[in-house]
């Protein structure tokens, strides 16, 4: 799956990694009906460097369709909370 980290560009990860990433995506929905400012700030910090390090950059040239996107690290619980799907960040 193509993934794209705003502001940073894209990565290819494998379907493979998706229960770890999806662990973290639930942790981070907790966190944000919680209200809970600087655990939601850690899990997206952990949740994208998960995304960075499983996946496989593309070439910044690349034009690949991106299948998900994710907010940024500096994205604000507000930002974020308008991305949300009923599944978080990532479906499934």
């Amino acid at each position: 799956m193509i993934v794209r980290i705003m502001g940073e560009g894209q990565v290819r990860v494998a379907d493979s990694h998706f229960i770890e990433l999806n662990k973290l995506d639930d942790e981070l929905l907790a966190e944000m009906e919680r209200g809970e400012q600087d655990a939601f700030r850690r899990t997206l910090g952990a949740l994208l460097d998960a995304v960075r390090r499983l996946g496989e950059p593309l070439p910044e040239d690349s034009l690949e369709p991106s299948e998900l996107i994710l907010p940024g690290p500096d994205a604000t619980l507000e930002e974020v909370r308008e991305m949300l799907s009923d599944d978080g960040l990532i479906p499934g």
